[in-house]
């Protein structure tokens, strides 16, 4: 037996079907044995919250060993985790194929899909995560949803907090009508003949955020793109079951992947790479989709032909090069790194790309923002995803950069949110441009936006 492991970590694939997967009484013993060795170790006490909860529950335990817990006493430990996999990825010495075989992320996923199987997920809570219907109505009525879930309406926030238990003070996405596909189906970019990566071909998977939410980042994307000889597509069949995910609904997860899936096979029989908008659903396609629905070859194949934004715009640049005509944006970029872009393990391709800006220094802030998509906006959950957060926030304020963006535009916006709380009077960001993704920012130095 070794103390860590040198080897590349590998993942199982998810045996959700079985009855053993959801039996309390497996789980249990799983929890017992993991949360043993994580005593034991202890390297992921600065990550979230879930860490720092379990060693306080042993720590303040009778005999400050796991023996002494209830398992009543779990469940906090287990609420905390935002499935953002960094303890896998970036922190975990017994991953697989290590002998102790440890999957922290995948054990809290196991735990919620007994709890959605025995109906304990609130109801509220999972009309919440239907991205796509919610998308669809809200934008039916734009201007009175975004009025509605502004922070600071005194009048509606504590409904939504009181009936769906969102934080009153929590930063929500606004709604957009038309949606990016909608609004790709009458405005074609002409594709630059002269770029020198003219010919490849690419669908954008639009991800429910940028459909529904910010369609300016998928027109930045595509932009770009047809500047640098890309010719594009947007197909968007439904969401990639993220936010279903986050609760334990893994059969709807192999739902839309199976969905999805068959639908991108005629694009990339034609020839199309497919790029994810956000790396949240970029993980989906490209790692945890093959390990839910390990027997199904379109998801098998589309897994191997799916890049993230950022990782496509910096493949360009390294094979073909990029078009010329970019300009100075006229100030600093601070770039966050989302957690689920490292979760796919290619290197910080946002940092790399925005790089490639001319005249402007890149900070880089490697660390979780503490959001955790749906998780950071629910009541129980916002103070410790503002608290999580602060280093990040802090670093962001400390840059005092013009552009502060996030592959994952729901963490950029939680850090503007964490820097205006380090100020007394609520400042501190007036400073920062309306840009949320960096692929924006690339648009803006060509011009394009």
């Amino acid at each position: 037996m070794s103390e860590g492991s040198l080897d590349a970590p590998i993942r199982h694939d998810i045996p959700w079907q079985s009855d053993d997967f959801t039996d309390p009484d497996k789980i249990e013993e799983e929890l017992r044995r993991v949360f043993d060795i994580c005593h034991g170790c202890r390297r992921c006490f600065n990550l979230c919250d879930s860490f720092p909860r379990l060693f306080d529950l042993i720590d303040e335990s009778e005999t400050g060993e796991l023996d002494s817990v209830d398992s009543v006493h779990f469940k906090p430990v287990i609420d905390a985790c935002t499935l953002c996999d960094m303890c896998f990825m970036t922190k975990c010495p017994y991953v697989p194929p290590h002998e102790f075989d440890l999957d922290f992320p995948h054990l809290m996923l196991r735990y919620r899909a007994m709890e959605f199987k025995q109906g304990k997920v609130a109801f509220a809570h999972r009309q919440l995560t239907q991205t796509d219907r919610n998308g669809k109505l809200a934008a039916k009525m734009a201007p009175l949803a975004n009025w509605a879930s502004a922070r600071g309406n005194g009048l509606t926030r504590p409904i939504l907090e009181g009936v769906a238990g969102v934080h009153r003070d929590a930063e929500l996405p606004q709604y957009h009508s038309p949606s990016f596909e909608q609004q790709a189906t009458k405005s074609v970019p002409d594709v630059n003949s002269n770029a020198p990566a003219f010919g490849r071909k690419a669908v954008l998977y639009a991800t429910c955020f940028v459909n529904y939410n910010n369609p300016e980042i998928g027109e930045a994307t595509r932009a770009v793109l047809a500047k640098n000889g890309v010719e594009t597509e947007v197909v968007y069949p439904s969401c990639c079951g993220m936010p279903q995910l986050e609760q334990g609904d893994i059969a709807k997860v192999a739902e839309n992947a199976k969905k999805v899936a068959a639908e991108m096979m005629e694009w990339i029989d034609k020839g199309y790479d497919i790029i994810a908008l956000v790396p949240s659903c970029a993980l989906m396609l490209k790692f945890e989709w093959p390990l839910i629905v390990p027997g199904d070859e379109n998801v098998k194949r589309l897994s191997e032909h799916t890049s993230d934004v950022a990782e496509y715009v910096v493949d360009i640049a390294r094979k073909e090069g990029l078009a010329d005509g970019m300009s100075p944006l006229g100030g600093d970029v601070t770039v966050h790194l989302a957690c689920h872009a490292r979760a796919q393990n290619m290197g910080p391709k946002a940092a790399d790309m925005l790089k490639l800006l001319p005249e402007s220094d890149v900070k880089v802030i490697e660390r979780c923002s503490g959001h955790g998509g749906s998780w950071g906006v629910m009541k129980e959950n916002f103070d410790i995803a503002i608290k999580v957060g602060r280093p990040v926030a802090r670093q962001a304020k400390e840059s005092e950069n013009t552009f502060i963006v996030s592959e994952c535009p729901l963490a950029r916006d939680h850090i503007l949110q964490g820097m205006e709380k380090m100020s007394d009077d609520g400042a501190g960001v007036e400073h920062v441009t309306d840009a949320q993704h960096p692929i924006q920012l690339m648009a803006q130095a060509y011009g394009l936006i």
